[in-house]
């Protein structure tokens, strides 16, 4: 009687197991939702409605920044800066070159590191067709394709299909990996440096892979003198100014301080503060050094369950319409003083991104989709 009613136990259990694990996915989901959308998630801080201020579009749009230094341009184009102290400065825009980092962990021992994908394609597509560059920059350790299973993927980039799409218009640049290649290197915040590092020596635009740029840079490359880092707003509530997307020139003094700031840090103690935090709190102490813009230039919608989901979600024929119409008369974007467009693949990947492919980007309408079409090839 012990051993059926035993039996009968491991049986009930090995089948909610079994369900459980079948079931896991929504289960995750539901559970996702519930933490992040609950009234004390703080998400509604971040969705916050804002409206840009006098200073924000002014380096937005290359205009003088009120109550601040005045300037003008002199019959070469170049920008003249005429400070309080009445001495003048000529300062040379920032440089129209790009840079994205990929590929910084080996794919075969981290397959979390995931490969050079469709949405990196696109990545970098809307930065040949937005801004036109003099130069594109891929700085990569790794470069595999989707398929890999050997080695010799890893070191040859050209074995990845969309590298091979995109060869023509990029400088693969490779990086060594770090010395001791393990599990404690904590590879986001060395990605964070690293873009610092190249800011501070060539200058120019730094881009995620997952940030799209939507406009022509060309007005915010011509901030006022001494403002040598453009930086843009993360949430309505501005609660920080965020790495994923920055415009500098070499040499920056603030792009300097924030790289010095990384010495002698415990990483594994703090995800977002020398990324997000930290940037609004020296901009807070020396403003005069960085033109920071509004949350709708860069970064908006936010990371937020209800943003990525607005983004994503299917809409219907008239609704379509109505954004594509908007999407045409701003130049490719959904709002006026939009210029590029951040996906938050780490909110948004599971739910959304991870099923892209070309013909599910053409077929499907999103508000996504209908922003990145544009950089699709033709025969794609």
């Amino acid at each position: 009687m012990v051993t059926v009613a035993f039996r009968y136990v491991r049986m009930v259990i090995l089948s909610a197991l079994f369900f459980a694990y079948l079931l896991f996915p929504s289960l995750y989901r539901i559970g996702d939702y519930v933490r992040q959308t609950n009234p004390w998630s703080g998400q509604k801080y971040v969705e916050l409605a804002f409206s840009p201020i006098q200073a924000e579009l002014a380096c937005l749009y290359g205009h003088p920044i009120p109550g601040a230094d005045s300037h003008y341009r002199d019959e070469h184009g170049v920008q003249v800066s005429t400070a309080r102290t009445n001495t003048t400065a000529v300062t040379e825009p920032i440089p129209n070159i790009v840079h994205f980092i990929f590929g910084l962990q080996n794919p075969l021992r981290n397959p979390q590191a995931g490969h050079f994908d469709f949405l990196c394609y696109l990545a970098v597509r809307s930065a040949i067709v937005s801004l036109r560059p003099d130069t594109i920059y891929l700085h990569y350790t790794y470069l595999p394709s989707d398929h890999s299973n050997n080695n010799t993927n890893v070191d040859d980039p050209m074995n990845n299909p969309w590298i091979r799409r995109l060869s023509k218009h990029i400088r693969l640049i490779h990086h060594p990996p770090p010395a001791t290649d393990n599990n404690n290197i904590q590879y986001s915040h060395l990605s964070d440096m690293m873009r610092l590092q190249f800011l501070l020596e060539k200058g120019g635009i730094y881009l995620d892979m997952d940030a799209f740029a939507l406009r022509s840079f060309h007005d915010l490359l011509n901030p006022p003198a001494g403002r040598d880092v453009v930086l843009g707003h993360e949430g309505g509530n501005r609660w920080g100014l965020c790495n994923g997307i920055m415009a500098a020139r070499p040499n920056s003094t603030f792009v300097s301080r924030w790289l010095a700031s990384y010495e002698h840090v415990d990483f594994s103690r703090e995800w977002n503060y020398h990324s997000v935090r930290l940037p609004k709190k020296l901009a807070g102490l020396h403003p005069s050094e960085i033109c920071a813009l509004a949350p709708d230039a860069f970064f908006w919608p936010t990371w937020t369950w209800r943003h990525v989901h607005w983004m994503h979600e299917e809409l219907d024929t008239n609704t379509t319409q109505f954004w594509q119409e908007k999407i045409d008369r701003h130049g490719g974007s959904l709002f006026g003083n939009q210029v590029a467009y951040h996906a938050w693949s780490q909110m948004a990947w599971d739910r959304h991104l991870s099923g892209l492919t070309p013909e599910v980007v053409r077929r499907k309408d999103t508000r996504f989709n209908l922003l990145v079409r544009q950089f699709m090839e033709e025969d794609l």
